[in-house]
């Protein structure tokens, strides 16, 4: 069915009208974004530290585990996972669990081989990191990738709440984007790292109570925890595929690969979390404030992820969106949660700020980073440094990406599917940038030549990768339809707001002519002969990675590190340190623990011919 007509749409905006915003709800809103920006406010005029850059964007090195594990979780928590995971467990099932629980074997990647690493050579940035083990270039390379995914994809992170605000108020989506961008440009501005970490720890209070919440009510109102996974089973939801084609969308192999190579980068390998890992005093630290972010992610994940289950449950047999109430899935949470709340008083208000907390802890940690990236790289080589104009400058990085949001959000209400635009976005250099750090840190025989044309390789193959494949969904050859639901239960289960709307959708609604395609790839299965243009887009990253050591690998036989150079074995992860054999390895100085060691001081020293502790 396709295009719903004028009165349709005024029947399904009479029919929702009880779906809508209290005072209550609006004044939860309200003081939640006015916590935000008073912790702003108190870091930027009251707190009392330093006017340099190592507190603007490290907090002096001060900062405890528990409100950086906690900030970490609700950085990875965004507004995407929110809208999106439910929308897509409700139409495409629960397979995408297993990128979540990707989440146990990165743990250890992340302490015993990645973060080690950053804190024996004392980097800030985690690019400057790739500028000492290859060269300058590399690093302005992946800075210049960085850079352009920030602009890819922090609009889409302030658009979603936007979104949901939008849907459950009625009130135009780019007025609530600027309002809302606006208040966390300013306390990312004033208050720096310290206040986007502290105003995470509050986002993540409401964050952890509204999917508990939401579990708990949706489960009440769809019958039960038994009624939901029956009618999760009835309708395919628990279906777990483990087929090895990469055509399907979303089986295990797919989501638990992605997950390991998706946690691996952002987590590890992105400045915008590594920034806050080494902003801890120690890698002893780090350790503990990692792991207690591992299970806070899995446990608030899983209710995201449930919920989408949920929301099944509830409309089994009576789908908002066939009855044309909802236009798309990234728009079924909000309508859901004023379904399962909307009768307690502020507790819709309480969701949408939690979609807005989740938002905002994504944009507060990429604008500060980003803030970063650009001084030192961009703007720091080319003026007179003094830590005055270090902080303006970032500054005023800040309010330019935070008004670049605001226009972002023009070209993102165009998108059709919001987790599907931000995994194929990202896959184009994601997966290079994973490949290149895992390159430096696991293959000594790569020198800089090698890791930047083999960064080059995997992001030109995957731009044509990508723009083919969407080609070929343009052209219908890709089409990712929906597992099915129904209208026929919505009079047996009293929704009467659904069937309304459902009945005028039918009656105003005309069949859309549509050309048969005989041969064609679909969510779950294919009919074509294969193709890589028909891979699925969540393979994109795995794909991006293994394509940076299928060049450097034989590369690096070609471009050959020269046999004079020394070997620094912090520059590589601790187990690869004792495979290292090189010439000068007797004058190599041996290398300490970093248990108790704080990132300011240097690992080692000479002194007298002997090794001493800094």
């Amino acid at each position: 069915m396709s295009g719903i007509s004028s009165s349709t749409a005024a029947t399904v905006a009479e029919t929702a009208k009880d779906l809508q915003f209290s005072l209550t709800d609006y004044i939860v809103f309200i003081v939640m974004l006015s916590t935000s920006a008073g912790i702003g406010a108190y870091f930027g005029f009251f707190a009392k530290s330093k006017n340099t850059t190592d507190e603007y964007l490290r907090g002096g090195k001060k900062m405890k585990p528990w409100p950086i594990a906690i900030s970490l979780v609700s950085s990875q928590l965004s507004g995407v996972a929110i809208m999106s995971i439910p929308a897509e467990t409700y139409t495409f099932g629960f397979n995408i669990i297993f990128m979540v629980l990707a989440m146990v074997p990165v743990l250890p990647i992340l302490i015993y081989i990645i973060v080690p690493v950053f804190y024996e050579n004392n980097v800030t940035n985690c690019y400057e990191y790739l500028e000492r083990r290859f060269n300058k270039r590399t690093r302005q390379l992946v800075t210049g990738t960085f850079i352009m995914n920030q602009f890819l994809m922090l609009p889409v992170y302030m658009f979603i709440p936007s979104l949901a605000f939008s849907q459950v108020t009625g009130y135009n989506i780019h007025l609530i984007n600027t309002v809302v961008s606006s208040v966390c440009v300013f306390y990312t501005m004033l208050g720096g790292i310290k206040a986007v970490v502290w105003t995470d720890v509050v986002q993540a209070g409401v964050m952890l109570f509204s999917v508990v919440l939401v579990g708990i009510l949706g489960t009440q109102r769809a019958g039960g925890l038994g009624t939901v996974l029956d009618y999760a089973s009835e309708g395919g939801r628990f279906n777990f595929d483990f087929r090895l084609d990469p055509r399907i969308r979303q089986a295990f192999w797919t989501s638990f690969s992605t997950g390991i190579l998706l946690w691996t980068g952002k987590i590890g390998l992105d400045q915008s979390c590594v920034q806050r890992i080494v902003s801890l005093p120690s890698y002893s630290e780090a350790k503990k404030s990692l792991t207690v972010a591992a299970v806070g992610f899995i446990i608030i994940m899983f209710f995201n992820c449930f919920a989408g289950i949920i929301m099944f449950a509830r409309y089994f047999g009576c789908d908002p969106m066939k009855a044309g109430l909802v236009s798309k899935p990234d728009k079924m949470m909000p309508f859901f949660i004023q379904d399962i709340m909307g009768n307690l008083m502020g507790m819709p208000g309480v969701f949408i700020s939690c979609v807005f907390s989740a938002s905002l802890s994504s944009l507060s940690a990429n604008l500060n980073s980003l803030a970063g990236v650009v001084y030192f790289d961009y703007i720091k080589p080319y003026i007179r440094h003094t830590e005055a104009r270090a902080n303006a400058s970032m500054k005023l990085v800040v309010v330019a990406m935070g008004a670049y949001c605001i226009l972002g959000g023009f070209f993102v209400v165009k998108f059709t599917s919001i987790l599907q635009t931000v995994m194929t976005i990202t896959g184009i250099n994601t997966g290079a940038v994973v490949g290149v750090f895992l390159l430096a840190m696991f293959v000594p025989r790569c020198n800089g030549k090698v890791a930047m044309t083999g960064f080059l390789f995997s992001v030109v193959t995957m731009l044509w990768l990508i723009i083919n494949a969407q080609m070929n969904i343009k052209a219908g050859l890709i089409k990712y339809d929906v597992l099915p639901n129904g209208l026929d239960q919505c009079e047996a289960r009293g929704m009467d707001v659904i069937l309304n709307a459902m009945n005028q959708t039918i009656l105003n609604t005309t069949p859309a002519p549509t050309t048969p395609i005989k041969e064609v790839t679909n969510a779950f299965d294919s009919n074509r002969d294969f193709s890589v243009y028909d891979v699925s887009f969540y393979w994109y990253k795995m794909i991006g990675a293994l394509l940076v050591f299928v060049w450097a690998i034989p590369m690096s036989y070609v471009w050959k590190t020269d046999e004079n150079e020394k070997l620094n074995p912090t520059l590589f992860s601790p187990f690869v340190r004792k495979f290292l054999h090189t010439a000068s390895n007797s004058t190599i100085n041996p290398v300490l623990e970093p248990e108790e060691l704080p990132l300011k001081e240097p690992l080692t020293k000479e002194k007298n011919g002997s090794v001493n502790e800094a």
